[in-house]
């Protein structure tokens, strides 16, 4: 009988050593995050063209699912989750996902504001130019019918019209659940919990009336390219806003809580790090992957 208990009480134990601890989430996202901000910026930017045209799934399956459902919202939104399921299965670059890991790089110091920055600049710049281009297949490639197109653009103006201060807190609150993904998909070990962690995460966007910023911009474009509104109006009410959201609250509200609650993550010598001055004004972008990727495993 007590032999039993030892085996149960065994057994316990395995299944809770099964589960990452925080530190070594937080271990694997550091990896994960040298090993992307040292790509070059070719790669970063045709990963990040993908991204943005796979967006357009989501736009394109939105609307036409709302439109199927008579405006129904829960059942309208139930496709929107697939282009970024496309996206983070795929391991594409997505802005939205690059605010923890770089972000956890910086913070740590062994990564430098500028290398930062310099790869969130050409993440969204290809996100958005995938985006454009899959808003222009959508507008002049005959793919809408003239009802979902007016169900596409019925959801753009929705945007558009909302204030910017309730855009930005709505979109903060996007940010939140994008770059808590993130975090939770380097605590997953299989496909099917992953796709299941990513599908209903982002199925919550759209029932919240919540915005990404990727998704904003593409549905700009698109209503410029179909007169609906003027570019610079678009960007400015509209975009910009969940921009400024989504950063927020994927940096303030997920990286540096995440990061607070491990603090005993880094052990090695103060000196390996960065210096103020690389740390604020050099491109610094990490250190050897494999010194890293040893770290993780030890």
């Amino acid at each position: 009988m007590v032999e039993e208990e030892e085996k149960i009480d065994l057994s316990e134990s395995a299944v809770l050593r099964d589960r990452f601890t925080s530190e070594e989430i937080f271990e694997r996202v550091i990896v994960d995050a040298d090993e992307e901000i040292s790509r070059s910026y070719r790669e970063l930017f045709f990963s990040g063209l993908a991204a943005g045209f796979a967006i357009t799934l989501t736009v394109l399956l939105y609307a036409s699912m709302t439109h199927a459902a008579g405006g129904i919202p829960l059942i309208g939104a139930l496709l929107y989750p697939i282009g970024f399921v496309y996206i983070i299965l795929g391991n594409y670059q997505l802005y939205t996902e690059n605010t923890l890991p770089p972000v956890a790089l910086v913070i740590e110091r062994m990564a430098s504001v500028p290398a930062m920055l310099g790869m969130w600049g050409i993440v969204l710049l290809g996100n958005v130019l995938g985006g454009a281009l899959g808003a222009t297949a959508l507008a002049y490639g005959g793919v809408f019918s003239p009802e979902v197109s007016e169900t596409a653009i019925e959801i753009g103006m929705t945007g558009i019209e909302t204030e910017w201060i309730a855009l930005f807190f709505k979109a903060a609150f996007a940010g939140l659940i994008v770059a808590g993904i993130v975090w939770l998909d380097f605590g997953v070990r299989n496909s099917t919990a992953r796709f299941l962690l990513v599908y209903m995460a982002f199925l919550a966007i759209p029932l919240g009336n919540l915005f990404h910023v990727v998704v904003a911009s593409t549905e700009v474009v698109y209503l410029v390219l179909l007169g609906q509104v003027g570019l610079l109006h678009g960007a400015y009410n509209f975009a910009l806003p969940v921009l400024l959201g989504n950063t927020f609250g994927g940096v303030l509200l997920v990286t540096l809580v995440n990061y607070f609650q491990t603090p005993s993550y880094i052990q090695e010598d103060p000196s390996r790090r960065l210096t103020p001055k690389q740390w604020l004004f050099t491109w610094n972008t990490g250190r050897d992957k494999e010194e890293l990727e040893q770290m993780a495993s030890d």
